[in-house]
């Protein structure tokens, strides 16, 4: 397992336990070496992983990140103004380099988001999304024949 999620595991372990000083040295050591907020708070499910190691993540604490997912570096998730929900990312999907995923919105399962594509709407399964704004693409894919 990668240092950055092996970090973030043993953040969100003592977050659940409310043992909240102890998540935040952490977090704050994750941002240290990774320069990354990727705080205990946030679900991430089995098997996912961050691309060259989680450099320069910006993942909002509410943010529920699905099975299986590839994060790429410097990628931002989080909310916009004035509204209170985050992104909730499905099983399977591809965060390309770079991108946004932001406001009250949901990513299906089995997506590809392409770098530095902006995505401000909900996404359905099995599309691919590029662009700015993001935009689907191709639609009835599985992530792992694209990546």
């Amino acid at each position: 397992m990668q240092l950055l999620l092996l970090n973030q595991r043993i953040s969100s372990f003592f977050y659940s336990k409310k043992i909240g000083f102890l998540s935040k040295i952490i977090d704050g050591i994750n941002y240290i070496i990774f320069n990354s907020f990727f705080p205990g708070s946030v679900r991430v499910g089995k098997g996912s992983i961050c691309a060259y190691g989680g450099i320069g993540l910006v993942i909002h604490k509410r943010t529920v990140i699905g099975e299986n997912c590839i994060i790429g570096q410097g990628i931002t998730i989080g909310g916009r103004s004035k509204k209170y929900k985050v992104p909730e990312i499905g099983d399977d999907v591809y965060l390309g380099a770079g991108c946004r995923v932001l406001g009250p919105i949901k990513i299906g399962d089995n997506v590809v988001i392409g770098p530095n594509s902006v995505v401000l709407n909900d996404i359905p399964s099995g599309c691919i999304v590029v662009g700015i704004p993001g935009k689907i693409v191709k639609t009835n894919i599985k992530m792992r024949d694209y990546v």
